[in-house]
């Protein structure tokens, strides 16, 4: 295929990437405004018929207080203190959780995952024998933005970040959750935790990112949720003449910016691995699927392959939420049982690049037991690839 010639790969004319620029996007909303703490509710309709009826913008983060070393918005570092509230089907909380697990966190700020099918009362805890988070005691993720601001007006987005003794949400700003557990987390990191963003790079991270943002992790929600053909066709164009971009960045390099692993290959894993299974098709971004492009395909498969970036990944999910909460733009909720995963387990070859994915450090221990995916979501156990 034709390759663009400029060696860009983003801008910050957006203003969408980088530590000062994490509170201006919103991360996977279900556009509830909250619901009794009893879950009485008389609007129990699963999905939302309004995607793809509307223009699409997201929306800004609206709680975008940060966790710190010095506290200084009011929430210190604090291990055990705070929740992560995530939904395994959406790529901006997939982040962190890439993110958490990398650095070995997992002691430090503990883990809930919600349904990754919503009702009309916001993302639910009913994966919980109970229906409630064991921690937080809630049922649904409105409760703590209710005790945050009480009528809040806007959505309900994972991920969020929960302060346990108060049950109230800290953060819902996914831009900047991720940078703060690599910098301002420091202190709670495992011993040979990687740089995940490291200050001599951190100006072309930012640059790589905000096109990454604009183009792509954005450019196919733009695309899926377009109202009309024009729109649809600027952000297809936007999408794969990025997606173009970073293919030539990544034919001699194995990793996006220096030789380990970074924010921006994390930022970037999450939208390609959800590609072919529901971007091309649900979304409609079908220049070509990610196992059509040689050097995506293997830096995708690599990444998969590395700890603390496949093992959290739940297929599953991601298949249930996107094709059975987006009525508006898949109204029968019919799930396809493709694509076959089987690939994502093969040979990638990236190592002959060189690189050191951990940098000095090392890779990750195994999953924590009760973080496991199940094998309904995994390649290696789905049967036939499916």
């Amino acid at each position: 295929m034709n390759r663009p010639t400029d060696s860009t790969t983003g801008s910050t004319t957006d203003g969408t990437a980088g530590s000062n620029a994490g509170s201006n996007a919103g991360g996977h909303t279900h556009g509830t405004t909250g619901s009794p703490s009893d879950g009485t509710s008389p609007a129990t309709t699963e999905g939302n018929p309004a995607y793809g009826k509307k223009p699409f913008k997201r929306s800004k983060s609206h709680f975008a207080d940060r966790i710190t070393a010095d506290g200084r918005d009011g929430w210190p570092v604090e291990a055990g203190r705070y929740r992560l509230v995530v939904s395994r089907a959406c790529p901006w909380a997939s982040r962190a959780v890439i993110s958490r697990r990398l650095l070995g966190l997992e002691d430090a700020i503990s883990l809930a995952l919600t349904d990754p099918v919503q009702d009309d009362r916001s993302w639910r805890f009913t994966l919980e024998p109970d229906g409630r988070d064991p921690v937080l005691g809630i049922r649904f993720l409105s409760e703590a933005y209710d005790a945050r601001e009480k009528g809040y007006p806007g959505g309900v987005s994972v991920p969020a970040v929960v302060d346990v003794p108060s049950g109230q949400l800290v953060t819902n700003d996914f831009q900047q959750i991720t940078l703060d557990f690599a910098t301002e987390w420091q202190a709670l990191h495992r011993p040979g935790a990687p740089d995940l963003y490291p200050e001599p790079l951190r100006e072309e991270i930012d640059v790589v990112m905000a096109g990454i943002y604009r183009d792509v992790n954005n450019g196919v929600y733009r695309a899926g949720f377009a109202t009309g053909q024009s729109d649809y066709e600027a952000a297809f164009h936007d999408l794969f003449r990025r997606l173009d971009l970073l293919s030539q960045r990544l034919a001699d390099r194995r990793y996006l910016v220096g030789d380990t692993l970074t924010e921006a290959d994390i930022r970037l894993f999450t939208t390609l691995v959800r590609f072919d299974a529901v971007y091309h098709g649900h979304f409609k971004c079908n220049r070509f699927k990610l196992a059509e492009d040689p050097v995506l395909w293997a830096y995708a498969k690599d990444l998969y392959q590395t700890p603390g970036f496949g093992d959290t990944v739940d297929f599953h999910h991601i298949k249930q939420h996107y094709y059975r909460v987006h009525t508006g733009i898949n109204p029968t909720g019919i799930v396809p049982l493709g694509p076959d995963l089987s690939g994502w387990l093969t040979p990638h070859h990236r190592e002959e690049l060189g690189g050191r994915p951990f940098g000095d450090g090392t890779p990750p221990g195994p999953v924590p037991p009760a973080e496991e995916v199940p094998p309904s979501g995994r390649p290696d156990a789905a049967p036939s690839g499916f």
